[in-house]
């Protein structure tokens, strides 16, 4: 009996031990990111600047939390020397990798919105119209989001009455677990919780121009969404212009289950032919349906780490490599709903 309590105990004691190896272990990772975690905060209250862009100046890069939050490293990044961060209303911050300190602050810069007039609008009456989303599962139709594209969609005024935003609807693609049930509306779907930043921008001569608010706007999708996930914006009093507006889409990363964005490496490192590293771009779920159902063109995409980086309409002969284009999808099927008051 003395032995079999005594191997009992030896397998106890051996578990034991791996789960502490494995706890250490987890300590020493948490212990890591923290020493080698940055904060970015505003130089007048203090308060973190959420979501900020840090591009590497290379054509990559990555974003800040909720918290102001990023992980940096020469381990992770051994060839990244200066970082230049960007976030809405604030200047633009250029700065050395070497000795990165643990704090960095941004000035906050007077921004003007060109406002939009609208006179009386305190309890006037209101036709509530929508936009349907474009919806679609199919895998081969969808747009694979990565960090470094900004996606934003063109919509008109319908009238010359005033027009309010009230919510936006960003289609998504659930992807079957198992690919061989894919066609099955009931298939268990695949998870993912991931968050997505959303702008709104003037129309300048027909591309994104100045944006019509300042407020950082995020949400997290999951796929409990269903086929759309529905943006409440009606709380940012967003006016729809004479000559139309843009909404765009960002993904940012992939969330835990409190939403926090998590400092997941976004570029997968392949060896080629010459043997220097070629740094790609992590896809991330959801993926985005795109459309042929759409009359026009109003698709245009922009990489956010490329310094002066200029938004190209969603087009063949735009120097965009895209299966969606061979099958003439142009269009990304975002769907609005929105007031229009009536005339007094």
């Amino acid at each position: 009996m003395r032995r079999f309590f005594m191997r009992i105990n030896n397998v106890s004691l051996k578990s034991i031990s791996l789960t502490m190896q494995k706890f250490l272990f987890i300590l020493l990772c948490i212990g890591q990111i923290t020493l080698a975690q940055t904060t970015i905060k505003d130089s007048i209250t203090s308060y973190p600047v959420s979501y900020a862009t840090i591009s590497f100046g290379n054509g990559n890069g990555l974003f800040a939390d909720d918290e102001g939050h990023f992980v940096f490293t020469k381990k992770l990044y051994p060839d990244i020397d200066s970082l230049f961060i960007s976030a809405l209303g604030f200047k633009d911050l250029n700065i050395a990798t070497k000795n990165l300190p643990a704090q960095l602050l941004m000035q906050p810069q007077a921004q003007q919105l060109d406002a939009v007039i609208i006179a009386n609008k305190i309890d006037r009456k209101f036709k509530e119209e929508k936009l349907k989303p474009s919806l679609d599962d199919d895998y081969y139709n969808c747009w694979l989001p990565t960090i470094e594209s900004e996606i934003a969609v063109y919509f008109s005024k319908t009238t010359t009455k005033d027009q309010k935003l009230t919510s936006v609807l960003f289609p998504i693609a659930l992807e079957s677990k198992d690919w061989n049930k894919r066609e099955r509306k009931n298939s268990e779907k695949k998870k993912f919780s991931t968050l997505f930043k959303v702008k709104f921008y003037q129309n300048n001569d027909g591309l994104p121009g100045k944006v019509l608010t300042y407020e950082t706007i995020v949400f997290r999708a999951t796929e409990k969404d269903g086929d759309a996930h529905v943006l409440n914006v009606d709380d940012f009093d967003i006016y729809i212009p004479e000559n139309g507006f843009f909404v765009s889409l960002q993904v940012l990363g992939y969330t835990n289950k409190a939403g926090k964005l998590l400092p997941n490496k976004k570029y997968k490192e392949l060896v080629s032919k010459n043997g220097s590293v070629v740094k790609i771009p992590t896809n991330f779920r959801p993926l985005l349906p795109f459309t042929d159902e759409v009359e026009n063109k109003n698709t245009y995409i922009k990489r956010v780490f490329i310094n002066g980086n200029n938004w190209v309409k969603f087009e063949k002969g735009n120097g965009l490599q895209s299966s969606l284009l061979k099958r003439d999808l142009y269009n990304y099927g975002i769907g609005i709903t929105y007031k229009t008051f009536k005339g007094e």
